[in-house]
């Protein structure tokens, strides 16, 4: 299992592969080489390595694998649109007393969920207060926003938790996005260049969230917010909701420093998708945005799973608060 010096030693690489790549292993360093132009782009070492994301098309060979899981490095690689096809990571996976009572732990224990969920409401009034607007909208939803925190405590039904939840999001989207004409947040639709670029920038931080994660042994796919559904990772949804506002904060700053716009984006059948030329662009600023958080996520994880472990008190579990 990795320590706070491993996670501080260690680098997340990004590999944003538009042309034909491959990554291979010559004299125990990690290659990144050029099919067409058959040259090395780069050298990396292992022992230096996290987690590898790549965007794109690439050829992984066996002893590329290989090395990954004497050095337990993560690697995800997801498409040009930024969908997961292939994670693979040598995770403590045999940890099956965690697992035990990840299954145990009642469908109606709402506590955790309650810690879960309270971190990001706070963190997003905390987003809206560093905008330093005074605006009636951003002053109300600030309001509204600690009227539903207030409500946290005397919630005993999941449906109540969720319908907070949700209302403190939908007053906190309002305002932090009202200069970009924002009208509703609608999950996986792309119905407009903003909920597009959340979304990629959320399917970001899922995958960065996961290589912390199974670092420690969960089941992804048992959470405590977030109910079983097939092929949903529960835990992983839980578990990067105080960290929205990481993505949210570099989505705005990037629309109103045109970094992002748009024109970025072709729309078909309604929904708007991202020009492949623009891919790297966008994984930077994201990137740029969650790789200084690499050991605030991990002790939050980390401390996560002790909490978990000793059945601990819910004040003992980790809050993130967001810089």
């Amino acid at each position: 299992m990795f320590t706070n010096k491993d996670i501080e030693y260690r680098s997340i690489y990004v590999i944003n592969c538009i042309h034909d790549r491959v990554l291979r292993v010559s004299n125990g360093e990690l290659l990144l080489e050029d099919v067409e132009e058959a040259k090395t782009l780069t050298k990396l070492p292992f022992q230096k390595i996290l987690a590898l994301f790549v965007i794109g098309h690439i050829r992984i060979t066996t002893p590329l694998i290989d090395k990954c899981k004497k050095f337990n490095v993560a690697l995800i690689v997801v498409n040009q649109s930024f969908r997961p096809v292939f994670y693979w990571a040598n995770s403590a996976e045999a940890n099956f007393l965690l697992r035990q009572k990840q299954y145990q732990l009642s469908k109606d224990d709402i506590s955790i969920a309650k810690v879960i969920v309270e971190n990001k409401i706070k963190n997003q009034i905390d987003t809206l207060q560093k905008t330093r607007r005074t605006d009636n909208l951003t002053k109300s939803s600030i309001k509204s926003c600690r009227d539903y925190l207030g409500k946290l405590e005397a919630i005993d039904q999941y449906s109540s938790l969720m319908g907070v939840e949700g209302l403190a999001s939908k007053f906190f989207f309002e305002a932090y996005f009202q200069d970009l004409n924002w009208e509703v947040r609608k999950p996986r639709i792309k119905c407009d260049a903003i909920n597009a670029t959340l979304d990629i920038g959320y399917t970001i931080l899922f995958n960065y969230i996961e290589c912390f994660v199974r670092m420690f042994g969960f089941d992804p796919y048992v959470g405590v917010y977030h109910r079983l559904w097939f092929k949903r990772k529960s835990l992983i949804c839980d578990l990067m909701e105080p960290f929205r506002c990481i993505i949210d904060r570099a989505v705005r700053t990037a629309f109103n420093r045109k970094q992002f716009s748009k024109k970025d984006f072709d729309v078909i059948k309604g929904e708007y998708k991202l020009k492949i030329k623009n891919n790297s662009e966008y994984c930077k600023v994201f990137f740029d945005a969650l790789i200084p958080y690499k050991t605030e996520v991990f002790k939050y994880v980390q401390s996560y799973y002790r909490c978990f472990m000793r059945q601990k008190a819910m004040a003992d579990y980790p809050r993130f608060e967001v810089q």
